[in-house]
């Protein structure tokens, strides 16, 4: 009899410094039995160039959402990559995993004419590449914590989806994922520094897990110097509109099947209270909108680790350049390969399974690209 809450994941102490995250010894080899699930949108650069990336951020965060709500109350490590995510189950739950999985590969495709790729891929499979998985947990607040993964199996595994193996077939027709949660209503955060940088680092087979931990520590030591450490969200809250910029996509994502129109006219009430209640500042029963407003910024995933480091900063030039020397050197010699896109804003993507919780997490990328143009100008 298999244990559906495998004690691993829940048993690992999240760390509270983010540069320290970087050690290889931060980090625990997940269980041998375990899959890893990735997933990625099928040209995802070419739905940016049609101003699609708030749509391609959705569906990317909705794999999270999905499986969020398909493991309950259990506690497994995930990681957001703005075109897709990544994620590990233990092995009792590769079942419901795939069927997760194949149930958003069709709503992606019927409901945005979207290609998300996914596939589910053993550990041990990962391991007999030589490659490993391992996890470490980073608190952003007292409310969130999440993974950060090492040891290459993650993109190993994207490699092999891309290589057409390991992959699962979508659903049959109508299918339709359980989002409950999953929203994007808060208005973009604009750059106060200059620009909101968005940073993909990659080892090569020539850096050591040594090498690249010292340069993502001098890398993100770096970035320290800016306010608040460059977090992209102001410390109070990203801005409340109405209606709501991301009206049309929420609509999308949480009508269920039901009418798309009648659904947006309810949201655009629900978002009138909500907006009311922000702009106000008063209280709906146990609800606060400042301290839920302040909440979005302190569990704001603005930075990880996912066998790279990936940073969205809103940066000064000086800072740049700064980081752009250490990473220059790096890969002059031959340690590592990195892209860096900038644009004038942020965005934040939430899975909010309860308001009256302090444990509402919030992703975060650049609002023209972001994580997926960076990755696009990787340095060969």
């Amino acid at each position: 009899m298999f244990d559906r809450h495998d004690p691993f994941y829940a048993q690992l102490v999240p760390q509270r410094e983010f540069a320290r995250m970087a050690e290889p010894s931060r980090f625990q080899p997940v269980p041998d039995d375990w899959f890893v699930g990735v997933s990625d949108i099928v040209n995802s650069t070419g739905e940016i160039a049609k101003g699609r990336y708030k749509t391609v951020n959705m569906v990317g965060a909705a794999v999270i959402s999905a499986m969020i709500n398909a493991l309950g109350d259990q506690q497994f490590p995930y990681i957001f990559g703005g075109d897709g995510a990544s994620f590990a189950v233990p092995g009792d739950q590769a079942d419901q995993t795939r069927q997760v999985l194949a149930t958003l590969r069709r709503w992606a495709e019927e409901e945005f004419a979207i290609s998300l790729r996914a596939a589910l891929v053993p550990v041990r499979g990962i391991r007999s590449a030589g490659l490993d998985v391992r996890v470490a947990r980073f608190a952003a607040s007292d409310g969130v914590d999440y993974a950060m993964f090492a040891g290459r199996g993650l993109a190993w595994a994207e490699t092999r989806m891309k290589a057409g193996e390991y992959g699962i077939d979508p659903a049959a027709p109508g299918a339709q994922p359980d989002l409950t949660g999953l929203s994007c209503r808060w208005s973009n955060a604009r750059a106060q520094n200059g620009q909101i940088l968005s940073l993909v680092v990659l080892p090569t087979d020539r850096a050591t897990e040594r090498d690249f931990a010292d340069l993502a520590q001098r890398v993100v030591a770096a970035s320290e110097g800016l306010a608040r450490g460059g977090h992209p969200v102001p410390a109070e809250g990203p801005a409340v509109n109405w209606p709501p910029p991301g009206l049309d996509l929420d609509a999308h994502v949480s009508r269920a099947g039901r009418n798309l129109m009648l659904h947006k006219l309810f949201l655009l009430g629900q978002n009138l209270l909500i907006w009311l209640l922000f702009k106000t500042g008063k209280n709906l029963g146990s609800f606060d909108p400042d301290h839920y407003a302040r909440m979005v910024s302190s569990n704001a995933d603005f930075r990880k680790f996912d066998d790279g480091l990936k940073m969205t900063l809103d940066c000064d030039e000086a800072t740049r350049a700064r980081i752009e020397a250490l990473l220059d050197e790096a890969r002059g010699r031959g340690k590592i390969r990195y892209g860096l896109f900038a644009q004038d804003e942020a965005m934040v993507t939430c899975i909010v399974p309860s308001a009256l919780r302090d444990d509402h997490v919030h992703f975060i990328d650049g609002a023209s690209g972001g994580y997926t143009q960076a990755a696009a100008k990787l340095s060969r």
